[in-house]
Parts: structure tokens; sequence; C-alpha cells
């Protein structure tokens, strides 16, 4: 009978967490249509709700969070700010409390290996895990795509060092992967994957990780996960899901070269839905 209560509790708090996680905008990079941005609005509650930029994967971080901070207030959001830092200084006080009852989170692009050296491992990061976890919505763009998944795509090649012929290859122990920010578990998230014709890096990652799907998110274009890892596909262009969970026969080469069967493809545009779960379109 214990056992049992127990069991009930657990499942309790499990369908409680999964109620209460909030939303995943995965943006490709490119541009940003109004449309998109106002439904991130809407999921952190409206033009009410408190949004904060993190700006670390760029460059210029101060200019990058300038223009998105006025890209929001132009959609009506008045309380938006950024939060400027470095690894150093993430855990400020001031910064984390620049966090409080904030409800959308956005992260910029540029390069995503920024962002996981200030904050892998720091109260800042954790204080948006909780934020997370108790509804707010995490976006965000390019770099800020990259880092969603647990497994994360750095963009640099090991083996390929012809730099003007970028992933020319589906191939062993060249596509760099390093761990993520992990709010995706379940796949790996690339970003501008078919105007920069990057379906040979994603290829590669998944076959090496086959427990894992490979997503490919298009500029202009993104995903929305819920909280019960399904996802909807919004914008202007398509996102491209590789599945190698029943693949057979992968194996390498004398020049590491991969190669498998039974992979699936799915493409989908604005509108379509997926289960991370099922692996299959939502019909």
């Amino acid at each position: 009978m214990r056992k049992f209560f127990l069991l009930i509790v657990f499942v309790c708090i499990s369908s409680s967490f999964a109620q209460n996680k909030g939303r995943l905008m995965i943006i490709g990079g490119g541009d940003r249509p109004d449309y998109m941005m106002n439904r991130f609005i809407e999921y952190a509650g409206g033009t009410d709700a408190k949004i904060i930029i993190v700006p670390n994967a760029s460059g210029d971080r101060i200019g990058t969070a300038e223009y998105q901070v006025e890209q929001f207030k132009n959609l009506g959001v008045e309380n938006v700010d950024y939060i400027d830092c470095t690894k150093e200084t993430a855990d400020a006080d001031s910064n984390l409390a620049k966090l409080e009852n904030v409800s959308g989170i956005f992260f910029s692009g540029g390069d995503q290996s920024r962002l996981t050296r200030d904050f892998l491992g720091s109260k800042f990061l954790e204080k948006i895990r909780e934020l997370y976890s108790n509804g707010a919505i995490l976006g965000g763009t390019s770099a800020g795509a990259a880092i969603m998944s647990k497994v994360m795509l750095t963009g640099n090649e090991l083996a390929n060092s012809d730099s003007s012929s970028a992933y020319h290859t589906i191939q062993k122990n060249n596509i760099e992967t390093v761990e993520g920010f992990g709010f995706v578990t379940k796949a790996v998230i690339d970003q501008h994957f078919i105007k920069r014709k990057r379906n040979n890096r994603l290829l590669s990652v998944i076959l090496e990780h086959p427990d894992l799907l490979g997503i490919g998110i298009d500029e202009a274009t993104c995903i929305i996960v819920n909280p019960d890892d399904t996802f909807e596909v919004l914008g202007e262009n398509q996102v491209i899901v590789y599945d190698a969970t029943e693949a057979v026969n992968i194996s390498t080469d004398k020049n590491n070269n991969l190669s498998g069967s039974n992979l699936k493809l799915h493409i989908l545009s604005s509108g379509e839905k997926f289960d991370l779960n099922s692996k299959k379109l939502i019909q």
C-alpha cells in the first residue's frame, strides 16, 4: 500500500512538472517575423510580461541586446531589458535579481560556445532552469538555438581543415559537439539549415548519436517545443527532422566515412506538428 501511495505521489509530481514546464522557441537564424515574436510574447504572458535578453553569443553584446530590446518594444512590450555580463560576473547578485519574475528569456545569435563558456555550471543558468520549470518561455536564434540541446554543435570540423569546403563529408569524428544547456534532450538542434546546406553536418552527428533525432531549422523559421515534447513549426521556411533511431548497419569505412540504412526523413512546413516521443508527424 505504501509503495502504491508513493507511486501515485510520484506520478502526480511528474504530471505537475510537465504541466508547469514552459515552452522553447528555437529559431534557425535570419529574420524574425513579427508574427513569430508575437507568439513568443503571447507565451511569456502578453505585452505586460517581463522579458530578458541574454546577448553573450554576440561579438557585440550591447549593440545586439539594444536592437532586440527595441524589437520587443516595437511589439508593445515595455518591461524588457538585457543582462550584460561575463563568465566572471554572471552570478552577481544584481544579475540574478534581474531574473526575478521573468517569464521570457531570449538568447541572441553569434557563437554558441560563448554561451556555454559563460553560463554552464553557473547560478545564472540554474535560475533560468528554475524559471523554465515554472512556466517561462525560453527563446533563442542561431547560436541561441544551438545551445538548447544537450549535445551541441559548435560549428567546428575536426578532420576537415579546408574552410572553403565546409561539411563536404558524412564522416565520423569530424563534427565537434560539446555539452549544451540541455533543454532538449531527445534531439540535436542545427540552424540556418537549408540556406547553408548543413545536411552533412547533422547526418554525421545523428549517425554517431543514433538515439537522438536531428532537427535542422531553416532561417526565419522556428520550432515551438511544448511541455509534452511535441513541437510546432512556425515561420517562412522548413524544418527537417532526421531519424536514425531505427537505423541498422551503422558503420565506417577505412576513411571514416559513415554509412547506415533505414534512416527516416521528415520535411515540415509552418503549422505542422511533430512528436519527439513517438517520432511521428501529428496529424
